[in-house]
């Protein structure tokens, strides 16, 4: 194998390392916002009437980035081929939206 050979190898190995990494920072951020929510909505199962307001604010806005990021991971994945979805539903189901 020729050095152009090689160097071409190199440089295919690192996007491929690339893309595997940044998939798994989409993840990890979504991991994050998920997490969140699901405390938020402990909080406001315990919330005084008063601070229901705040928190369901608080809910609706990690939710919302939930989802961006949600939507970010899928149209990752599909950026490098993965077209099928349901273990990101499996793994990363959407938070509910609450009233």
């Amino acid at each position: 194998m020729n050095s152009r050979e090689e160097a071409l190898q190199r440089t295919e190995k690192e996007i491929l390392a690339e893309k595997a990494a940044t998939l798994g920072r989409a993840g990890e951020r979504l991991e994050a916002l998920l997490r969140l929510c699901a405390e938020l909505r402990e909080d406001l199962g315990r919330a005084p009437e008063i601070a229901r307001e705040a928190v369901l604010a608080r809910y609706r806005d990690a939710r919302r980035r939930a989802l961006e990021a949600r939507h970010t991971l899928i149209i990752q994945r599909e950026a490098i081929g993965l077209r099928n979805h349901r273990l990101v539903d499996q793994q990363f189901p959407e938070p509910p939206a609450l009233r």
